[in-house]
């Protein structure tokens, strides 16, 4: 039991580590937190994404994600690309800030939609998802020998916490940003984020 909890607390800070950081994925959570739209879903999405790629590192498919140098660079180019087009738009909103993009509700089931499609994008087109979770985490995993589903549950929990605390604690700013000007400050972090992001993708691409 001892050795089942050290490596299951061991896995969690592991995939805490890798996950609690400055970048375009939690910045849309957090964004999405804010606005209380589809955070479930969103939550939800991030977290079995990061439970799917975390077994499949586990797994072993990490050699096989590394001996596809091809692939990750095509998905290099297409996330970076997608980066710099929602930045672009986050930069706009900047700009000429819209009521629709301030308000706290709107088009439920199209911005539901948005958010799930933007959120499956900014999870999957990432190539350094791939190295991270399955490849890095795959092989701290392997360590454990006999216990490494174990790490790989705490990580996986690790994910779902962090995504949790970040998409629903967001809502607590939400009077901090009741003011249009406070929600261009936010949208400048997320356009210099994922311009920065997605420009850095395609350079190493």
């Amino acid at each position: 039991m001892t050795a089942s909890l050290s490596a299951a607390a061991a896995g969690f800070g592991t995939g805490l580590s890798l996950i609690v950081a400055i970048g375009a994925q939690n910045a849309f959570v957090l964004r999405q937190g804010i606005r209380r739209d589809a955070v479930l879903a969103v939550v939800g999405i991030c977290a079995l994404s990061d439970a799917a790629l975390i077994a499949l590192g586990v797994g072993g498919v990490g050699a096989v994600v590394v001996a596809w140098p091809g692939a990750l660079t095509m998905v290099g180019w297409i996330g970076g690309a997608f980066l710099l087009g929602y930045g672009a738009l986050a930069a706009r909103r900047v700009v000429r800030p819209s009521g629709g993009a301030l308000r706290m509700e709107g088009d439920a089931a199209g911005s539901r939609r948005r958010a799930v499609l933007t959120c499956l994008a900014l999870t999957w087109l990432n190539p350094h998802v791939y190295l991270d979770t399955v490849f890095l985490l795959g092989s701290v995993a392997a360590d454990r020998g006999d216990l490494r589903w174990t790490f790989g549950l705490g990580a996986a929990l690790a994910s779902l916490v962090w995504f949790a605390a970040l998409g629903f604690g967001g809502r607590l700013l939400g009077r901090f940003l009741s003011r249009p000007s406070a929600w261009r400050v936010l949208d400048g972090l997320v356009a210099t984020t994922m311009i920065a992001l997605g420009a850095l993708l395609i350079a190493g691409a």
